[in-house]
């Protein structure tokens, strides 16, 4: 690979890490949808640039997957959902976003320090691939964990699924069906997640899960 193409793809890889960090900083539902849309907008721009340098046609597919399901009709969706359910559209965090910008930080080193160490014989684009794919992951799990808001941890769920898609994808690609079988699998998560958003807001008014939390602890 010539040193141009490594160049784009580090920097589209990189770019997922730093719109990560961006879902992480927000704190409005509908302002974080939108970048979660960017987010899977850089994503299929990384499959399919990868698919270019590798030569593998079917990355295509997987880019183009990404693009609409992921841009397009999933973002829409919980744009609905939130009119729909009247949901608050400030996000609530656990603590303060200075703490989780701090701790995300230390999340991307340690991928950095783990990813380059073990994969130290591996492709140069594979290494830097699977380490910014492990930071995004570790990204999304750090919104799951900091956001009280069921919306915004279902959208930290996608975004681990948008890491393990880079990771696969740097590493020589994924079959087909199994690309494929991501997506429907993603879809059907996002109808399931809107019915038990839709029951939990009928059975309690509200999708805080403190508020979910304190519930339990009365019932208990």
């Amino acid at each position: 690979m010539n040193g141009l193409a490594f160049d784009i793809a580090h920097v589209l890889a990189g770019g997922l890490v730093l719109v990560s960090f961006m879902m992480l900083y927000q704190n409005r539902l509908y302002a974080l949808l939108n970048i979660f849309a960017l987010q899977a907008v850089v994503l299929s721009l990384s499959v399919a640039w990868q698919a270019w340098v590798q030569g593998a046609t079917h990355l295509y597919v997987t880019a183009i997957i990404a693009l609409v399901f992921k841009a397009i009709i999933i973002p829409v969706a919980l744009h609905r959902i939130i009119g729909r359910l009247g949901i608050h559209r400030e996000v609530e965090t656990v603590v303060g976003v200075g703490l989780t910008m701090l701790a995300g930080i230390g999340l991307v080193a340690l991928s950095m320090v783990i990813m380059l160490r073990v994969t130290a014989g591996a492709d140069p684009l594979a290494r830097e691939d699977l380490s910014f794919a492990l930071s995004v992951v570790l990204l999304g799990f750090l919104m799951m964990v900091t956001r009280r808001n069921a919306v915004s941890q279902v959208v930290g769920f996608m975004s681990i699924e948008n890491g393990l898609i880079l990771a696969g994808t740097g590493a020589k690609g994924m079959p087909l069906v199994v690309e494929i079988s991501v997506a429907f699998s993603v879809l059907i998560a996002l109808f399931v997640i809107g019915i038990f958003l839709f029951r939990i807001s009928e059975r309690f008014d509200t999708v805080d899960s403190k508020a979910l939390d304190r519930f339990q602890g009365e019932r208990q």
